[in-house]
């Protein structure tokens, strides 16, 4: 004879019945007067105290949720204004451009901190500080051989080159090589600050 029909795979028929619902004795009560079922949802007390709520059981709940109007006392203004508020989340916001131009008329404003004293205390000074420079001794004595500071700008550097090139020239001083030395190591600074790409 053919079997035919479910056969279990172990043996036996290993079925897993859900356990029957319980009730927590220590459930909250329905806030509703009168009721006695536990009050196992909650909703906001009103429009103005949403974070503080109430529990309610499932049938006053419906109810609850039926009737509730969060714009029931609201003027069509005040509905608008709402409306156009929530698209930013309630948050405050200003068009843009507005803020960084009220920090030039406001003394004292400022529209962002400046923990690494970057800024300094004047922000709106012209010229903003420039970063120090890590130099090498190279770098540092090419400086020294053009008479800069380090922190020249990229500007100075090529002025002070021109100028001490056209100066130390011999064409410059009339045929005299006395000067031929000091343009040789103009030209060798220049090359070093060159090559470390600082020009």
């Amino acid at each position: 004879m053919a079997e035919t029909g479910y056969r279990p795979r172990f043996g036996k028929d290993i079925r897993i019945k859900p356990d029957a619902p319980t009730l927590v004795p220590d459930a909250r009560p329905c806030a509703t007067k009168g009721c006695t079922a536990a009050g196992g949802y909650r909703v906001p007390k009103s429009r103005d105290r949403l974070n503080e709520h109430i529990w309610l059981c499932l049938e006053h709940v419906r109810a609850h949720n039926e009737s509730w109007d969060y714009f029931n006392g609201m003027s069509e203004a005040q509905i608008e204004a709402f409306r156009v508020d929530a698209v930013t989340g309630h948050r405050p916001t200003w068009p843009l451009g507005k803020r960084a131009a009220q920090a030039h008329k406001e003394p004292g404003f400022r529209s962002f901190q400046d923990d690494f004293g970057i800024v300094g205390d004047d922000i709106t000074a012209e010229e903003p500080r420039r970063p120090q420079r890590h130099l090498t001794r190279l770098q540092a004595q090419a400086f020294d051989v053009l008479n800069l500071d380090p922190d020249a700008s990229l500007r100075e550097i090529k002025a002070r080159y021109k100028e001490l090139v056209k100066r130390f020239h011999p064409d410059a001083n009339g045929g005299d090589r006395g000067a031929e030395e000091r343009l040789k190591r103009v030209i060798q600074a220049y090359g070093v600050l060159r090559a470390s790409g600082l020009t």
